[in-house]
């Protein structure tokens, strides 16, 4: 690692950090090593979260909504001068890209560890940034915008730019208020929806627009710049893997990019930097046509640090190549000693002058990260929520997990779904795929679901593995994606097997003197009678048979002991900790478990399943309270809108509730024609994943009366 000579002006003894969850843990570890003291902030909801158990100190700041707590810029300078923290570091998301917070930061006498508050706004606006990238000779993508711009000026500008535009926020970005259109018909909608979904995210409902690029790859640089005038790029990312504009795969560097057209666009980044006297570490984004690669486009710049640098700090190395005799040195894991960014923001703040020069970094290898969100892939990519039973993070060569959750911890609808991004370092393209995709099948989050899965079948498909990437591959092989993560599939019969194997034994006496007669596993006097589960998932309903004990038994999948081509089959299993080893027909196969009421939740390199047991008076129970019109939320959430009332006539799929979770918006609509008989949600209240909203009574013939 290369360091600068101390400046002498200022050092920092102690940093609050703006943030919560993984990139406030990884920030917090940075500031630990660097020998400096943190300081957590959160909120009533993150009380015990991983974040502040890192931290020296925690200061709680509010209730769980962001908009009293980590959106509070007053409450948390407060916080870093009652602690005596010289400097405030954002992460980012919340105020990190917020030009008055910053400015608030100078004027109560901490440093913002991120750019000057004039870079930001200049930045922060997107309309303002194209004009100032402009003059510097960066090239724009073809649109119009300004300040102020009404929904008709939207629409006249989205016509002469040319169909298929972008709408996008010009105080945001992130995805949240992006719509695509294709038609004039869908101008006037898009528009309205994209305003509610920027002011409800930015406090700002100002678009702009822009061409659409066909097949377009999204590639972004990565800028590191001092109080000194010197500004270098730190190579690319590519963030084309994308779904509703959010990032889901990103790698460095791009597959995509020739040295020449890499050196192009590198400088055209250092210099949209320089173009607002940029300070620390940004990242300016650009849009790439797949077919005309050396054809790329300014889109925005991010003034503080990304989701996904960890790829650009595992490749990126200090030292020209022609003046070593080997390759940079490699770390413990087998990966490079690559640049800190979050040390070097620190260090940058304190005013130390960059020590390399661009001709002195160099890229080693390749690295690739996926996001694993708390979110059901199967059911539209809904945000999920729960309880996290079980947290196991893998330990390999090659890779690195970014995570802000443990065991006990409980995921909510009020933050982003984001819980951990893993990463794999390779010295080719191909190993740190694999290196990845290994790392993601050991990786156990048991509780609530994950897009786990699906970045398995992502980072599998033919075109990703070929690097043949454009921002739509994944909106257009999504029903192959799903197919091929199992997420629609059944669960094969090992794992009802296993599940049931877990019931057995927890019915099982346990501990020293443990009475055989407290046993309900079903023991005769004339030997062990069959016991069966039923369990329900992905909508079946499958009945397991076991004859014995919890480790060695005899196994039936339906139909069952009675039937006459019932063959059993003989069970080992073993229990250690959270780890089920279960023996079946000759294969061992190992499984992490959790339990959690009726649900069994297991996992392992094949995949992870929620398997629920259904009983004959929970049976009786359910049907007591099925109605064909029934209105459940989809996700665990807020009521953002709602558009109905009791005796309220009704079509199926008339829209009858927004609800809102993570700054995601989803309506609700009716199930059938019919009454409204029953609403039981008003504007404002949080709703659980699949709670009762309304009931529609379905008219006799189907059809509502005229």
């Amino acid at each position: 690692m290369v360091h600068a000579q101390p400046s002498g002006e200022r050092r920092f003894d102690a940093v609050l950090v703006a943030n919560r969850g993984e990139i406030a843990v990884r920030v917090i570890r940075t500031l630990r090593r660097l020998g400096i003291r943190s300081v957590a902030v959160h909120s009533d909801a993150d009380a015990d979260a991983a974040h502040v158990a890192e931290a020296d100190t925690a200061v709680r700041i509010g209730p769980a909504a962001a908009a009293e707590s980590y959106l509070r810029g007053d409450r948390i300078l407060d916080a870093a001068v009652a602690c005596g923290a010289q400097a405030v570091h954002p992460g980012y998301g919340f105020l990190s890209e917020n030009a008055e917070f910053a400015a608030a930061c100078a004027e109560a006498g901490l440093t913002f560890i991120g750019p000057p508050a004039g870079a930001i706004d200049s930045m922060g606006d997107k309309i303002r940034a194209k004009r100032t990238v402009a003059e510097a000779g960066v090239p724009l993508v073809p649109g119009s915008g300004t300040e102020g711009a009404t929904d008709e000026q939207l629409r006249r500008a989205a016509l002469e730019t040319g169909l298929p535009v972008l709408f996008k926020p010009a105080a945001g970005g992130g995805g949240k208020g992006m719509r695509l259109v294709h038609t004039a018909e869908e101008l006037a909608p898009a528009i309205d929806a994209a305003r509610r979904e920027s002011r409800a995210a930015f406090g700002d409902d100002t678009l702009f627009v822009e061409r659409f690029v066909m097949r377009p790859r999204h590639i972004e640089v990565q800028v590191l710049g001092d109080s000194h005038g010197n500004v270098v790029h730190l190579g690319e990312r590519e963030c084309s893997l994308q779904r509703r504009h959010q990032k889901i795969v990103e790698e460095a560097p791009s597959p995509l990019l020739d040295p020449a057209t890499r050196a192009e666009i590198g400088a055209s980044a250092v210099e949209a930097a320089r173009a607002v006297g940029y300070v620390g570490a940004g990242t300016v984004e650009f849009i790439v046509s797949a077919d005309k690669p050396e054809e790329f486009f300014f889109m925005e710049m991010n003034t503080r640090l990304q989701v996904e640098h960890p790829v650009t700090e595992m490749v990126t190395a200090v030292g020209r190549e022609q003046e070593r005799a080997t390759r940079p040195a490699l770390s413990g894991d087998g990966r490079p000693e690559g640049i800190d960014l979050v040390e070097w923001q620190v260090r940058v703040a304190e005013g130390e002058t960059l020590p390399f020069r661009q001709d002195e970094l160099d890229v080693v290898g390749h690295a690739v990260e996926a996001r694993l969100y708390a979110e059901d892939p199967d059911r539209g990519f809904l945000p999920t929520g729960g309880e996290v039973l079980r947290f196991h993070e893998p330990r390999a060569a090659g890779v690195r997990i970014d995570s802000g959750v443990r065991g006990g911890d409980r995921v909510g609808s009020e933050y982003d779904p984001m819980l951990a991004k893993i990463i794999g370092w390779g010295a080719t393209r191909s190993e740190a795929l694999r290196r990845l995709d290994g790392a993601l099948a050991e990786t156990t989050l048991l509780g609530l679901d994950t897009n786990s899965a699906f970045l398995r079948a992502l980072l599998n498909h033919p075109d990703v593995r070929a690097g043949e990437l454009d921002t739509g591959l994944v909106e257009r092989e999504l029903e192959e994606l799903l197919d091929g993560s199992g997420q629609r599939k059944a669960p094969p019969e090992h794992v009802l097997i296993a599940a049931a194997a877990v019931r057995l034994a927890e019915l099982e006496p346990a501990g020293p003197g443990a009475d055989p007669w407290e046993a309900l596993t079903g023991w005769r006097i004339g030997g062990r009678a069959w016991m069966s589960w039923t369990f329900e998932v992905s909508g079946e309903r499958r009945t397991v048979w076991l004859r014995g004990d919890s480790t060695e038994a005899e196994a039936l999948v339906e139909p069952g002991p009675d039937a006459e081509d019932g063959r059993p089959s003989p069970l080992r299993a073993g229990r250690d900790d959270s780890v089920l080893t279960v023996t079946l027909e000759g294969r061992t196969r190992r499984y992490r478990y959790a339990l959690s009421g009726r649900t069994v939740r297991l996992a392992s390199a094949e995949g992870a399943w929620s398997l629920t047991e259904r009983g004959l008076l929970a049976d009786a129970a359910g049907r007591s309270n099925v109605s064909d019109g029934a209105v459940t939320s989809p996700m665990p959430g807020t009521v953002l809108v709602s558009n109905v009332e009791p005796d309220q006539r009704v079509r199926g799929g008339q829209a009858l509730f927004v609800v809102e979770a993570m700054k995601m918006e989803h309506t609700v609509t009716a199930p059938v024609d019919g009454t409204v008989t029953e609403v039981f949600a008003t504007t404002g209240q949080a709703v659980e994943l699949e709670q009762p909203l309304a009931v529609v009574t379905a008219d006799g013939d189907g059809t509502p009366e005229e």
